[in-house]
């Protein structure tokens, strides 16, 4: 029996379990590609799918509605895929397990997906919809978003007609997202030799982080796993000597990581100096961290004598210095629009395989040479200690327009509708918005969305009520784009 079937709108609550059904994860968007076209042919509305899976379904004015400028819906098909570490999913088998507890959907134990799988169920929801009044719709749905806004790097704007966009992937009901950070991710590869060795083998966990979105949340004072266990290596080498074997941290680069883990090896009689470390350090980190990490813990578990490949002294200390030196989170505020953050830096992802260290770096600004001075910095770091350093998925800031008919009329039909103001505002995470913005001559472009609470961690929450009030303006907003 579905789960939704007796909520509010209900088509637009049909199509988000059915997308819940298909694992959709990023790099693994085919079926959910199809899914649309199918979709598309069910209904008779031409469609195109490219190379990538992208997908923009059309759909013709109503009646009335002929000569209004066309408008373009987007938003993305892919989620971040995150799990307790208890757990048991398959992200690219298993459909999500969606509960609703109150006012909120989320899925059980994983990431729900509302960011932006609502995005889809919208346009779906439009798209099906036989008695609402707009103008022609190119509902546009791309592919990989979440690493790296590839399905808009890579999409012919050719295809698309309207110079009017609506994006749904924004996640603050009452705002209207009208300019973003430009973001990309830095890619630090730093060789290590490893030495055999043997001793006492100690597995060293740290967790229980809040996490959250890096582009979202970067302002929120949350701790990142990864920085964490820089410092923790750091301070162990002043208590005893260690060798380290293993170590592995975060898994996307836009997600604060909220579990790091390391193995290694020590003497048995300085066993306990490590858990006397650990439990000042937890304790430490619990009170820097009041209001955002109170349950950060260190784990140190016993696995008993053992031969092992660890880094050389030179490699480890290489390392330790790298990760110590690493920069994380607010680097700067923006100095003309109160509370936005300008620029930060997220270490999403660490792992040391047998000859290097991978760490990758999710890098953001609103201004272009601020992200690209943050991104030398770290490649100076890694290029310091023998590295090597690449880039991949760089994307433009979405520039705030002053003249934008399309924001105008949305905070307009708000004002009617509410009685109050919408909020106009810049953020800092990335959206798709900035790339479509430098290609296509003449874009107004605005981005909204209802309320979703920790995306892109296994507490994700959508707000159910938040949905059906944005369904409603949104719909309101198509019936007021007449011109």
């Amino acid at each position: 029996m579905p789960v939704l079937e007796n909520y509010e709108p209900k088509k637009v609550f049909h199509y988000f379990e059915e997308i819940c059904a298909i694992p959709h994860g990023s790099g693994n968007t085919k079926q959910i590609s199809d899914y649309l076209v199918k979709f598309a042919k069910d209904h008779d509305f031409d469609y195109v799918q490219d190379d990538m899976n992208n997908v923009v379904i059309y759909k013709p004015a109503t009646p009335g509605y002929e000569k209004a400028s066309v408008l373009i819906l987007q938003g993305h098909m892919d989620m971040v895929c995150e799990k307790r570490p208890e757990v048991e999913h398959d992200f690219t088998k298993d459909g999500l397990k969606l509960r609703v507890d109150g006012d909120f959907l989320s899925a059980e134990g994983t990431t729900l997906g509302g960011d932006d799988g609502i995005a889809v169920a919208y346009g779906l929801a439009i798209l099906d919809s036989t008695d609402l009044p707009h103008p022609a719709l190119e509902v546009l749905f791309t592919v990989d978003e979440e690493i790296g806004l590839l399905g808009a790097d890579g999409f012919d704007c050719s295809v698309l007609k309207g110079r009017r966009m609506i994006n749904l992937d924004s996640e603050n009901e009452g705002s209207l997202w009208v300019s973003c950070a430009g973001g990309v991710s830095g890619n630090s590869y730093l060789p290590v030799q490893r030495v055999d060795a043997s001793g006492e083998k100690l597995s060293v966990k740290i967790c229980g982080l809040t996490g959250g979105h890096s582009g979202a949340e970067i302002d929120k004072n949350r701790a990142s796993a990864n920085i964490l266990m820089g410092q923790f290596l750091y301070e162990l080498g002043a208590v005893c000597g260690y060798a380290l074997a293993e170590l592995e941290g975060g898994q996307k680069d836009n997600a604060i990581p909220r579990e790091c883990q390391a193995s290694i090896l020590v003497l048995p009689e300085e066993v306990s100096a490590v858990t006397s470390l650990a439990e000042k350090m937890q304790k430490d980190f619990r009170e820097e961290y009041t209001g955002s990490d109170e349950n950060i813990t260190i784990q140190v578990t016993k696995e008993g004598e053992a031969d092992a490949s660890v880094l050389h002294p030179t490699s480890q200390e290489k390392v330790i210095f790298y990760l110590m030196n690493l920069p994380f989170g607010v680097k700067k505020m923006s100095g003309t629009i109160e509370g936005l953050v300008e620029t930060s830096c997220n270490p999403g992802i660490l792992k040391l395989y047998g000859d290097e260290l991978f760490v990758q770096t999710s890098i953001r600004s609103a201004v272009g040479t601020a992200k690209e001075a943050l991104s030398h910095k770290i490649q100076y770091l890694t290029e310091f200690l023998g590295g090597e350093y690449d880039t991949e998925g760089d994307y433009p800031a979405w520039e705030y327009r002053k003249d934008s008919p399309l924001r105008d009329k949305m905070v307009e039909v708000y004002r009617d509708l509410y009685g109050k103001e919408l909020k106009v505002v810049a953020i800092h995470a990335g959206l798709e918005c900035g790339l479509f913005y430098e290609r296509m001559e003449g874009l107004d472009c605005t981005s909204l969305g209802p309320d979703i609470l920790d995306i892109h961690t296994s507490e994700e929450r959508l707000d159910m009520g938040s949905v059906k009030r944005v369904w409603e303006y949104l719909i309101e907003v198509l019936k007021n784009l007449k011109d």
